[in-house]
């Protein structure tokens, strides 16, 4: 419902907007690298780390919480806190990730399954960091495919990272009705 709102409010303001600037959101919809400059690179790259900081210290009560609530609370770990933080601190990397070049689909799913699967571990020390650097590399693998795949036509990197990652979605699907 969330969705159809957002859907919602984005075309009401795109009927007052001007054609430059939707043909800007659109190309940003589709998720695209193309408009980014070396000022927002920074700009990210200040926020990922602050974020991969941060996400840092929460590694201890992050794998407390995998092995269940129950278990997290006897540690300690203030669940209620907890979850809180886990929820913003998720939904500004989120945002960050998707502020400059777009909505990019699959890449939190898929990375983070395919990351741990390789690593056969569930090392929280160990998957962040993992995961933070797989994840930049997978994306920029997509881009560079997206640029070059049919040159002169760039392809949005949602297509690239859809047709990689949606299989990995199925067989994580296929894999948890099973067991």
């Amino acid at each position: 419902m969330i969705g159809y709102i957002s859907s919602a409010l984005t075309d009401f303001i795109m009927n007052f907007a001007e054609d430059s600037n939707i043909v800007n959101l659109h190309a940003w919809s589709l998720g695209s690298f193309s408009g980014t400059s070396w000022n927002d690179v920074g700009i990210a790259a200040v926020f990922t780390v602050l974020g991969f900081m941060i996400t840092l210290m929460f590694s201890k009560p992050i794998g407390a919480f995998l092995l269940g609530e129950n278990y997290a609370k006897s540690l300690g770990v203030n669940v209620r806190f907890f979850r809180v933080v886990i929820i913003l601190l998720s939904s500004l990397l989120s945002a960050l990730v998707t502020a400059f070049p777009g909505p990019i689909s699959f890449v939190g799913i898929a990375v983070p399954f395919l990351t741990k699967r390789a690593l056969n571990t569930s090392k929280t020390l160990v998957i962040i960091p993992a995961v933070f650097l797989s994840g930049a590399v997978f994306v920029s693998i997509c881009d560079l495919i997206a640029r070059l795949a049919f040159s002169p036509t760039e392809l949005s990197i949602s297509t690239v990272t859809g047709i990689l990652g949606a299989p990995v979605v199925i067989f994580m699907l296929i894999g948890r009705k099973r067991s």
